[in-house]
């Protein structure tokens, strides 16, 4: 079987920051860098084991189905949890993934400080990460509180490198809201995006948790907020309760947070925080990354969850949405089931304006196009066209 090889690099020491690298050799001898960037003051939390690596090229070596040798030191916990793991996705998706083995020159866990319970989450400032942050932070009902110390903000997923001072402004906000809560911030920055060429809503979890488990020195516990909950729970999302659980080893855990909540749940919540109002981001389509665009369905989606709560609309949304705009949302997926959420929800406690038949509406055409996509051939499909206005009536 064709192989994948790791290759450790010395740690680059810069004026103010750190470069920790891997080489990968794929199965043509073609060589190329994944790379981590973090400020030198963080020197210590930077585990010396492989196990970030491997955690961030699994799906690509499962994609081209070559087995992965490490040339350096994986956490035997972790190999047996990764068995798992790929037995899981290679079931649900056989053909876009198969089964390797992993070879590492060293199985050893690492001697990390066990005595320490010290949890981290990826943050970007959206619901999910602030809610995380929010629910184990703040005096709430729930009913298992984790030791929240620092929010992890990583530069060059859904802000590309090259646009500096865009993160710069994310960070602003971000440490606006997590400094409320008495959490720290460190941020990251990481090439993995632009190296791991496969479709980014299937590997993004792997990359959070890869910058998590990078930092497992000085952490026993890695969050990664829901993006969905148990009620509408599919495991074939990338990011999920069952497989999510399985990116831990013995000495550092990763977690899916967050699933016993709905987005209303979330809001809800976060509403009594003035900071999160003011700098909540959850835009990712808008030309500029470090705010709402108020036009693309994540962001109209977030805008309504506020009006079913009766909330008004928060500053970090600088303008509310018009029913045009509701009415030509495209969705499907999670998202399409959230709208559906929205809708149910508006039904139930009776809010009649006009907006909520604007939305139910939207919804039929989504559904609609999702049916047509998947039962009907695409030159039938466009003489269909004139019968979405019927079945949106």
């Amino acid at each position: 079987m064709l192989q994948t090889h790791l290759w450790p690099e010395e740690i680059v020491r810069h004026e103010d920051s750190l470069l920790v690298s891997v080489t990968i050799e794929n199965a043509h001898n073609i060589r190329k860098s994944l790379w981590y960037q973090i400020p030198l003051e963080y020197e210590n939390l930077i585990t010396h084991t492989c196990d970030p690596f491997v955690l961030a090229i699994m799906f690509m070596a499962m994609s081209q189905g070559t087995n992965l040798v490490v040339h350096g030191e994986v956490s035997p916990s972790l190999l047996q949890n990764l068995a798992e793991f790929q037995a899981a996705w290679v079931t649900w998706k056989p053909n876009l993934y198969r089964l390797i083995d992993i070879y590492a020159e060293v199985e050893k866990e690492p001697s990390n400080h066990r005595d320490l319970d010290k949890v981290i989450t990826t943050f970007s400032g959206g619901v999910d990460s602030c809610f995380t942050s929010f629910n184990h932070r703040s005096n709430n009902s729930v009913n298992v509180k984790r030791n929240l110390q620092t929010g992890l903000m990583i530069h060059g997923l859904d802000i590309p490198l090259e646009q500096k001072e865009v993160f710069n402004n994310a960070v602003h906000k971000s440490k606006e809201i997590l400094s409320s809560l008495d959490v720290d911030l460190i941020t990251m920055k990481t090439n993995f995006r632009q190296l791991i060429k496969l479709n980014w809503d299937s590997v993004y979890v792997n990359a959070l948790a890869s910058c998590l488990s990078l930092l497992q020195r000085g952490y026993t516990v890695g969050l990664i907020p829901s993006g969905s909950y148990y009620k509408q729970l599919s495991v074939f999302n990338a990011s999920n309760p069952v497989t999510d659980n399985l990116l831990s080893s013995n000495s550092f855990r990763i977690i899916h947070d967050g699933a016993a909540f709905t987005r209303i749940d979330k809001i809800r919540a976060i509403t009594n925080s003035a900071e999160i109002l003011q700098n909540l981001r959850v835009c990712w389509q808008g030309e500029q990354k470090d705010r709402n665009c108020c036009r693309c369905e994540k962001c109209i989606r977030n805008i309504l969850c506020f009006r079913v709560l009766g909330r008004d609309l928060p500053p970090c949304f600088a303008q509310d949405v018009t029913d045009n705009q509701i009415l030509h949302i495209q969705a499907q997926g999670v998202p399409l089931e959230a709208l559906e959420e929205i809708l149910i929800e508006a039904k139930s406690i009776g809010i009649s304006d006009n907006w909520v038949q604007v939305l139910e509406q939207a919804i039929k055409r989504n559904r609609l196009k999702i049916l047509l996509k998947q039962y009907v051939p695409n030159n039938i499909r466009k003489k269909l066209q004139p019968l979405k206005k019927i079945f949106a009536k």
